[in-house]
């Protein structure tokens, strides 16, 4: 990933720094078009769903900015903020993401890919919770927090290795499920290469634009006095997830709202598997887990993650508009108490 210098982004008038989001943001645009019309195409191609494409290559590439920003954090000597980095942008896909675009409109839900997917996204959030717990001093969790050994780490990454695996497998098996909702028409006539390409093009896009917003945004939120502990807590989180952010909602707008939930499904299962997983196998302690990730994060985490199971229960054929406004709720309500603990 490409290094911002702060100190240089700090000597521009802060037009300069608002014509460079604008830009930026035009680009994430773009860039967000472009991968979810070749996503859908590709999926079309393929003759897989579509929400199996969002949950596997679409993923990959719009994790890389958390991953990225997670190892290096880890490497440079600060493993909670790598952690923090993995666990917020959970909480933010889904709550305030799948939130949001469920918001938008309805998101459609294939009942049986979601289940398959999302027992895997429940299993790795919990598996990440428990591998942080210090069971050998359980009673001082709460005040002296945990640690995610590197051997965890490790282990996430051959589980990362088994998921990629056992999801190519699913996809050969519903190549012949794909329903008038997953699919697209299929008389492009584009090649597979030069989709792939473009698809490629697109999540580089993303990627490249979500990178270099983040340390604008965070200088020029200080510029205007907004407090640095807020932004700090808040910016890595939710600007690491921007590409999923501006995945989903290019995907409803396009009427692909099941490539969004694919996208936050396989974004969840990976910031735990690939994310969390590489930040903890190149430290040799492991990742930390201060008490706070015990008393808000963790449990937030937990809660959003049983409400999407609930809400792919009972919404049927759609994820209904009232799970989207709880998860959009715990999102703004783990956020609140992420800054009370800051500013106190």
């Amino acid at each position: 990933m490409i290094h911002v210098p702060i100190e240089s982004l700090a000597s521009l008038p802060i037009w300069g720094l608002l014509a460079i989001i604008a830009c930026l943001v035009v680009l994430l645009g773009k860039g967000a078009d472009l991968l979810v019309e070749e996503a859908v195409a590709l999926a079309s191609r393929w003759n897989i769903p579509t929400i199996l494409v969002g949950a596997t290559i679409v993923s990959l590439g719009t994790t890389l900015p958390e991953a990225a920003v997670s190892v290096m954090a880890a490497v440079r000597g600060a493993p909670d903020i790598a952690l923090g980095n993995a666990v917020g942008s959970i909480i933010c896909d889904t709550g305030l993401i799948l939130g949001a675009a469920t918001l938008l409109s309805p998101l459609p839900l294939n009942q049986r890919i979601v289940n398959r997917q999302g027992w895997f996204q429940f299993a790795a959030g919990c598996l990440l919770i428990l591998s942080c717990i210090p069971f050998y001093s359980i009673h001082d969790t709460f005040t002296r927090g945990g640690m995610l050994p590197r051997f965890m780490g490790v282990v996430f990454l051959l589980l990362l290795v088994f998921y990629l695996w056992v999801s190519i497998r699913w996809s050969r098996d519903d190549s012949d499920t794909l329903t008038e909702a997953d699919g697209v028409s299929n008389h492009s006539e584009k090649t597979t290469c030069s989709g792939a390409i473009k698809l490629v093009v697109g999540i580089l896009m993303v990627v490249f634009a979500s990178h270099l917003l983040i340390p604008v945004v965070r200088v020029t939120a200080l510029r205007l006095s907004i407090p640095q502990g807020i932004v700090s807590a808040t910016i890595v989180a939710f600007g690491t997830s921007l590409p999923e952010l501006v995945t989903a909602i290019a995907a409803v707008s396009k009427g692909h709202g099941e490539l969004a939930v694919g996208n936050v499904i396989g974004a969840d299962i990976l910031n735990v598997l690939f994310v969390a997983g590489a930040s903890a196998s190149v430290t040799q302690p492991g990742l930390a887990a201060p008490p706070h990730f015990f008393s808000i994060l963790f449990p937030a985490m937990f809660f959003i993650l049983v409400t999407f199971r609930l809400a792919v229960v009972f919404s049927g054929p759609n994820l209904k508009r009232s799970f989207g406004l709880v998860l959009l709720g715990c999102y703004l309500l783990s956020t609140y108490y992420s800054y009370s603990h800051i500013l106190l």
